[in-house]
């Protein structure tokens, strides 16, 4: 009986930290979608100027990381999570009211990237401490379903808002989802520590970044480009080669991949296959993107099955995706010590910003011709993430783990 309460992953300040999760990736997929169009309705901007600014957000986001680890590992995470959350919630009045001003928007972008480079990675870290470590990879696969929840309805809810109403209704909508988020996880309950890591540790460059990571990192910012890309010009390409009915569904059916794949891989993680779990989900992505990047081919000479294609690879992305999380996770996690796996996390998650910040700069520049060369470039570059990882990152990760 002892045994099974100490392993009891549903605890309340789970589900907490759940809908809290949940909630706060709600608001952030209810823009991602959506910003490209603002962008362009509301300044004219051209498409790889759209990536550009759109950039900045990650950017922001990725500088934050590593002083966000550290701080996490230093102070109370609790503390640390809740004013994260409460400078992510209040960003979102900001886009009231720069809808006129190209400068204006790209700083407050930049100070949204901030708190939730902040949020996120104190609220990765925060879960970890309120699970058993026997449970882990199933834990963090459940914690992912919340994102991927968030990913199924909130682009899809985004393009839905600025097509029947307007886009302050859609900034409106994002500020209350995560002011309820804040709400949850004001009453999560976190088992007071002791603080283990010394400020007077902070010039040390391993204190920001978890070096023995550093490759994994590399893997993971590969694998997050074509991601970047997906995320935010998908919409665009399918209007590119004639689809326009159910284009927001991309999501939900990618939604859909992630849940069904996380429900399973954690298992997976936790019985210690963290290696061939990534390589499996990253040859099923890869199918993914081949086919998004057939996708003008195939609508050119069959529309019906380039629509179908179209969902058949947002399903792929996201099984794939969804099954290379919660590993990739756990295998930072497990090359840390316990007293950094704040900063673990940090390492973890910038080189995925880093992916995403790339995904969105190129989606545009090398979309001169069309979306098709972005995303035939996603499908080369995903390829040779599997080679990286298979030759040289799995081999480094059994060398360097702790645990």
């Amino acid at each position: 009986m002892d045994a099974a309460v100490k392993d009891r992953l549903f605890t309340r300040s789970y589900i907490y930290m759940c809908l809290a999760n949940f909630l706060t990736a709600f608001s952030f997929f209810l823009l991602v979608p959506t910003l490209p169009f603002y962008l362009v309705d509301n300044f004219g901007l051209e498409p790889d100027i759209v990536g550009l600014v759109l950039s900045c957000y990650v950017l922001a986001v990725l500088c934050i990381r590593p002083f966000a680890g550290f701080v996490a590992d230093v102070f109370p995470r609790k503390k640390v999570y809740l004013i994260s959350y409460v400078l992510f919630a209040l960003s979102f009045v900001g886009y009231l009211f720069v809808y006129s001003e190209i400068l204006f928007f790209i700083l407050l972008r930049v100070v949204h990237g901030f708190a939730f480079g902040a949020l996120n990675t104190t609220g990765n870290t925060l879960v970890i401490d309120i699970m058993p470590s026997s449970r882990r990879g199933e834990g963090l696969g459940y914690f992912g379903v919340t994102n991927n929840l968030a990913m199924a309805f909130g682009p899809m809810t985004g393009l839905f808002l600025i097509e029947c109403g307007s886009y302050n209704q859609l900034f409106f909508a994002a500020l209350l989802t995560a002011c309820i988020g804040l709400l949850f996880a004001s009453i999560v309950k976190v088992k007071w520590r002791q603080p283990i890591e010394k400020i007077g540790k902070v010039f040390s460059i391993d204190r920001f970044i978890l070096l023995e990571g550093i490759p994994a990192s590399l893997a993971f910012f590969m694998l997050a480009i074509p991601y970047g890309m997906t995320s935010s010009y998908i919409a665009i390409y399918a209007a590119e080669v004639g689809i326009t009915e159910g284009v927001g569904f991309f999501f939900t059916v990618q939604g859909a991949g992630l849940i069904v794949s996380r429900l399973i891989s954690g298992k997976r993680v936790d019985k210690g296959y963290i290696t061939q779990t990534i390589s499996r989900g990253i040859v099923i992505a890869l199918v993914g993107v081949i086919g998004e990047a057939l996708l003008a081919t195939v609508c050119g000479f069959n529309f019906t099955a380039g629509f179908a294609l179209y969902f058949l690879s947002a399903f792929l992305i996201g099984y794939g995706f969804g099954t290379i999380f919660p590993a990739f996770n756990t295998l930072f996690i497990n090359m840390a010590p316990h007293s950094r796996r704040a900063t673990a996390n940090a390492t973890y998650l910038t080189g995925w910003d880093v992916g995403i910040g790339a995904g969105m700069l190129l989606g545009g520049a090398l979309s001169v011709n069309g979306y098709s060369g972005s995303f035939t470039f996603s499908a080369i570059l995903v390829f040779a993430a599997l080679i990286y990882f298979v030759l040289f990152v799995s081999r480094h990760f059994m060398r360097h783990r702790l645990r």
